[in-house]
């Protein structure tokens, strides 16, 4: 069962992590998940191009360092934007709550669902880390 989040939650995580006042503990895979669907959302927000520095930011805030090894990761983050995006275009005017509660009870709410797509030893890389990097089992759907 995913963690379930109101529209009033999952403001609060983005503009959490915005201002990065978010506490640590709650940084969790599926808060990662509502931050993108809360700036997918808005239009006057470009996720795609804001959340990297912003998730830097924060990383940096809570003594998190962005490294080859730890912290922001961009193709997790572009490729988790893209799953979003999708989703969110699926259901237009759905609720951010059940957005991202559906969102989340499929293969995305799991944390190791981008091994489906890329082996260990690419998605973890520094260049995965620093740079997009294609899927080496499948491509995405999205």
């Amino acid at each position: 069962m995913p963690p379930s989040f109101s529209d009033a939650d999952i403001d609060r995580i983005a503009r959490g992590v915005i201002d990065r006042t978010l506490p640590k503990p709650e940084w969790t895979h599926a808060a990662h998940f509502a931050a993108a669907v809360w700036m997918l959302s808005r239009p006057d927000r470009d996720a795609f191009r804001e959340m990297p520095a912003l998730i830097r930011a924060y990383n940096e805030a809570t003594g998190v360092p962005n490294t080859d090894t730890e912290g922001y990761h961009e193709t997790i983050t572009r490729a988790s934007l893209r799953a979003a995006r999708a989703h969110l275009a699926d259901r237009p005017a759905a609720p951010l709550s059940e957005a991202l509660t559906g969102l989340l009870s499929g293969p995305c709410g799991r944390s190791d669902w981008l091994l489906r797509y890329w082996t260990k030893p690419v998605l973890f890389s520094p260049q995965a880390r620093r740079t997009w990097v294609e899927p080496d089992v499948q491509p995405l759907p999205f």
